[in-house]
């Protein structure tokens, strides 16, 4: 049996330590990987409606459908019908909102935060701020409904904070949006295709003023509740979302 000297055991210990914390930190980053990415949850498996009910009134009804795996809005025996609008089961503070969305032409939709069904009022807006879904060049502004200012178009906090530039796709195609609503710092912020396009204040004077030069300066519940559901907004015509997914904050 021969015996190792020195030099010898040096370089096998150095070499044993080496693959050791190589394996080590492969398995930390792999854990990192994989500890990131569950920190999303999923809103929307692309086959049913579970984890959502229509505002109020429970189960979903025929007014949405799933094509494609998206969540769709096909409206009532009429096709336009309103006072549909699907939300969460589940209830968000601070969160990053990943959703894509489309709309049809002429078409008009949001996305609501902070819904609260605990109140007496029959729509989510009435509480919750939403953000714009829209087809922006072909929506009809001469309605009364909207008329085509920035705080009005897509991605913008709807009658607050318009976005800076104009970058949502063509009605018919998909769209992305990234929502930060985070109370811990205070920010709220809007990313389409990319692009952070959209920056607010969630309280304090600033949202105050906001809310005073707006049409919510008399709604006394609107956007106070801090918790609260995640709402796609039924507005008449047909629109689609899928890959819903929150990463709480």
């Amino acid at each position: 049996m021969k015996i190792l000297n020195n030099v010898t055991i040096m370089l096998i210990t150095t070499l044993l330590y080496t693959c050791s914390s190589t394996k080590k930190e492969n398995k930390s980053n792999i854990e990192a990987t994989n500890t990131s990415e569950n920190q999303w949850i999923s809103l929307s498996d692309g086959n049913s409606f579970s984890g959502w009910h229509i505002f109020k009134q429970g189960a979903v009804n025929e007014s949405w459908a799933i094509e494609d795996g998206a969540f769709t809005y096909v409206g009532g025996a009429d096709g336009n019908s309103t006072g549909n609008d699907l939300i969460s089961d589940r209830e968000f503070t601070s969160f990053i909102l990943s959703i894509d969305w489309k709309i049809s032409e002429g078409g008009n939709s949001g996305i609501f935060y902070g819904v609260n069904e605990t109140s007496d009022f029959n729509q989510p807006y009435f509480t919750a701020p939403e953000i714009q879904v829209i087809d922006n060049n072909n929506y009809d502004w001469s309605s009364g409904v909207d008329d085509e200012t920035a705080t009005h178009t897509a991605g913008a906090l709807y009658d607050l904070v318009g976005p800076s530039e104009n970058n949502a796709k063509s009605f018919g195609e998909w769209n992305n949006y990234i929502i930060e609503i985070n109370h811990n710092i205070n920010r709220g912020t809007v990313t389409l295709n990319g692009t952070n396009i959209v920056n607010f204040p969630l309280s304090g004077e600033e949202w105050d003023e906001m809310i005073k030069n707006s049409k919510f300066k008399d709604w006394k519940e609107f956007g106070t509740y801090k918790t609260g559901r995640i709402g796609l907004q039924d507005h008449g015509k047909k629109v689609w979302y899928k890959n819903i997914k929150v990463k709480e904050l």
